[in-house]
């Protein structure tokens, strides 16, 4: 029997103990950083030369440059090494991009210190201690606040500092994939769209929490206070620092959101069935871009993936072409512009909302089926699992949804 393993991340916050520990963290960034720019410099004049420069020969030069620069005798050896793959990795996104020929292949890029953020011990220099502190080879350890213990086998572990200057400890454990359910008793098709970030097969939909659009009045403020403060002042410094925290803010909430619509996807059915859109081709259309980002399509197929393959089910992907423009009772295409939001058949005289005949549709290219008799629903909210000051609940529903009874059926049939 075959065991197919998964990899989970656990994220921890975790404050340096002393300033000369907050140094050391710091300096091993910026040497990192440092390295990443030399290596890659390294591989442009290779390539100008006519030579081809790879991980192996650029690992085996490490010896040599601790010898000229003794501050790098300072640093794991491993975490340089880990370095010097994330390089190559960009070169090998890149060439596959090249072979894709899907827009710009982008060029890996020369990192400035500020965009230089984590450094990874891909194998061993840390352990686990049982009080809660972390071990980390030439820096000490570190008092992280693990509010769960990772689950697994740990591989890796990668500090990161974010944008606001808070350092977190990313733990990668190795846990064995839960087997799949035996049989697909309740699938359902999604369809991802901006008026309705997700509407379900099943009548239910999820109204977009457009944190962004929400923000962006003070946002703009900070970013104008930043334009005019002075480069290299501390006042530029603060007035950066505050950017930085209200963008924090509006990830961590769009997170959070999400977590929980994949969260409720993942425990209510057994197939989740999303279109296989191309959002980063979508997200260049100028007058739809700023809420395509907001919404966070791709976030929520990926959260919905992992969280239902923990829970024995699995997410598809399904061709988008014809979801929105065919119609799900009789297969007639139905030409119609984006901003008519009814669906209405003039062959069979079918009359939905334009978006749960679409995620009809995804659903049947899902789970192929002949085509079953389907009473309109009215459209209703989506249950999530929270209520503030509430405990996590499939009976809760998320704050600024309406209160109303809500259709908890199963998909129509098909």
């Amino acid at each position: 029997m075959v065991v197919v393993s998964v990899d989970r991340a656990y994220v921890y916050r975790f404050y340096p103990s002393k300033k000369k520990q907050e140094e050391a963290l710091n300096r091993t960034l910026r040497l990192c950083c440092n390295l990443y720019n030399a290596a890659l410099e390294e591989r442009i004049w290779a390539h100008r030369s006519g030579v081809n420069l790879r991980y192996t020969t650029q690992a085996n030069e490490l010896p040599v440059l601790k010898e000229s620069l003794p501050e790098y005798r300072e640093i794991h050896s491993q975490v340089l090494q880990d370095v010097l793959r994330r390089l190559d990795r960009a070169f090998e996104a890149f060439f596959r991009r090249v072979k894709q020929k899907k827009g710009k292949a982008g060029f890996p890029r020369f990192k400035p210190k500020q965009r230089y953020r984590s450094f990874t011990y891909p194998q061993s220099g840390f352990e686990l201690l049982p009080d809660g502190h972390i071990q980390l080879s030439r820096i000490g350890a570190l008092r992280v606040f693990m509010h769960r213990k990772p689950a697994g086998k740990v591989k890796t572990l990668t500090l990161k500092r974010d944008r606001v200057g808070d350092w977190f400890v990313i733990l990668v454990a190795e846990l064995p994939d839960p087997a799949p359910r035996a049989q697909v008793v309740n699938p359902v098709g999604v369809d991802l769209g901006l008026e309705k970030l997700a509407t379900l097969s099943t009548g239910e939909c999820v109204e977009p929490p457009k944190y962004l659009r929400k923000a962006e009045k003070r946002l703009a403020r900070a970013q104008r206070t930043l334009s005019r403060r002075r480069k290299g002042s501390g006042n530029r410094a603060k007035a950066r620092l505050r950017v930085a925290k209200i963008h924090r803010k509006i990830e961590r909430q769009r997170d959070d959101f999400v977590h929980k619509v994949s969260h409720t996807l993942a425990k209510r059915f057994d197939l989740i069935a999303f279109e296989d859109l191309n959002v980063e081709g979508m997200v260049r259309n100028n007058h739809f871009s700023k809420s395509m980002s907001d919404a966070s399509w791709t976030k929520l197929v990926r959260y919905t993936s992992y969280k239902a393959l923990s829970a024995g089910g699995r997410v598809v992907l399904v061709d988008p072409r014809g979801t929105s423009q065919v119609c799900f009772r009789c297969g007639v295409v139905v030409s119609k512009p984006l901003s008519a939001r009814v669906h209405k058949c003039s062959n069979c005289g079918f009359r939905v909302d334009r978006d749960l005949n679409a995620s009809l549709n995804i659903l049947r290219k899902a789970v192929p089926a002949g085509g079953g008799e389907f009473t309109p629903v009215e459209m209703s909210p989506l249950p999530l699992p929270y209520e503030e000051g509430q405990a996590l609940s499939l009976k809760q529903e998320a704050h600024g949804f309406s209160r109303g009874r809500t259709s908890l059926g199963s998909p129509p049939s098909m």
